[in-house]
């Protein structure tokens, strides 16, 4: 299956509708620190976060250790991030498995840097 990489989320209903994606479709969420929520809130529930008992979900530092964590368990991973600034539409893509779908802060996207 994939991975799915937030970087940075900023909107918890947000996060909530892709921990639910990835729990029924059996797909990796990553979430790269700092988060604009706390997981700790009570209204993440309301946010679907309830969610995060029944998917795989792990909380990195930074983005390179969530690559390097990735990459550790499959080597020959690609990464497609996901931006307006884009040249190539999703659906001309051609996935792999252990591929990364990487996604940037709702307000700001990714920053030129990754």
């Amino acid at each position: 299956m994939f991975h799915v990489v937030l970087f940075e989320p900023e909107i918890p209903p947000n996060t909530g509708n892709i921990m639910r994606l990835c729990a029924n479709t059996g797909c990796e969420l990553h979430l790269v620190e700092p988060l604009g929520f706390s997981l700790d809130e009570k209204r993440l529930r309301r946010a679907g976060m309830d969610y995060r008992d029944i998917s795989v979900v792990t909380n990195h530092r930074n983005w390179e250790e969530c690559l390097q964590t990735i990459c550790a368990k499959s080597p020959s991973t690609r990464v497609f991030a996901c931006t307006t600034k884009g040249s190539q539409a999703h659906t001309k893509a051609v996935f792999q498995s252990g591929d990364i779908i990487l996604m940037g802060p709702e307000t700001r996207g990714l920053p030129l840097s990754i």
